[in-house]
């Protein structure tokens, strides 16, 4: 009997090692097949941004209006991996901040950068409060600071330019451009026209030109200006935003801008979850409904 017992804890422990050594290789072999990766998570109403880079770093731009983007990040994130390198507020409105208290309670998050702006909601409040607790520092992004996410992939601050403080929150969102290669991302949070019109001021064509523009306040009439959108000259146009939203978002107007330039235009309504790999030269897009 006591043979059979030894047998037995012998096979369990050859299972459990067989299982360990299994895990161990699809991590190993997960890691050496990281490419470059964007999603525009389908929250609803809101923006959350998931970039990836080659080197795995990984960064949340926005997070939506509620708990909903713990949902859509298990469906880019390994199950297992419960660490996100930097959450990126673009400006502290419920649509864009409403998950961030989820995720940093879910995650472990190496570091915030913000714009500046300032709310007084009971949302952005924990949300600060939960990230002076828990010691992540907490950095107020500038025109011209480049962000390093390894393996080729930057993002470079457009805007703020200035001190934003008392500024309406989504005149003083930040405008960042993430590149990787011949790949690139206009990221507008709820930017202005306002806000595209310094830019424009500021900025050389080139250096504004993109693959993508992730479209101003979800496609609203107050963003993506005609000259705006004629600059950047996107060969795809990107929408975040609620099925049937009580807003009318996106308006037809901005539409027919996008449209006018020949860009395609992709929306979360209709898509759902639009996932953007690239090798630094083309770019392969998927959906996810």
């Amino acid at each position: 009997m006591f043979q059979n017992f030894k047998k037995y804890i012998l096979a369990k422990l050859l299972v459990i090692f067989f299982i360990a050594t299994v895990f161990i290789f699809y991590i190993s072999w997960q890691n050496s097949h990281r490419g470059f990766t964007f999603a525009m998570l389908d929250v609803g109403q809101g923006d959350a941004l998931f970039i990836e880079s080659p080197t795995g770093m990984q960064i949340l731009f926005d997070s939506g209006p509620n708990g909903k983007v713990l949902s859509k990040l298990s469906e880019v994130m390994p199950f297992y991996d419960k660490s996100i390198d930097a959450i990126i507020i673009s400006h502290p409105d419920q649509d864009h901040i409403g998950g961030f208290l989820d995720v940093l309670k879910n995650y472990k998050v190496g570091k915030v950068f913000e714009s500046g702006t300032y709310s007084d909601s009971k949302t952005y409040q924990k949300i600060e409060e939960e990230i002076k607790n828990q010691n992540i520092p907490n950095i107020v992004v500038k025109k011209d600071m480049k962000l390093d996410f390894g393996g080729g992939v930057f993002l470079n601050i457009l805007f703020p330019d200035r001190d934003v403080s008392s500024w309406d929150t989504n005149d003083g969102s930040i405008v960042a451009r993430l590149t990787y290669g011949n790949t690139s991302f206009m990221l507008t949070g709820d930017a202005t026209k306002k806000t595209e019109g310094i830019i424009l001021s500021e900025n050389l064509p080139k250096d504004l030109q993109s693959t993508f523009l992730k479209a101003g306040h979800h496609g609203s009439h107050t963003s993506s200006s005609l000259e705006f959108v004629k600059t950047v000259l996107p060969k795809y146009s990107l929408i975040s935003v609620g099925e049937k939203n009580k807003y009318g978002h996106p308006h037809k107007e901005t539409l027919d801008i996008f449209s006018s330039i020949g860009s395609e235009i992709f929306r979360t309504d209709e898509k759902g979850t639009i996932v953007i790999k690239s090798d630094g030269q083309k770019e392969i897009i998927s959906f996810s409904k």
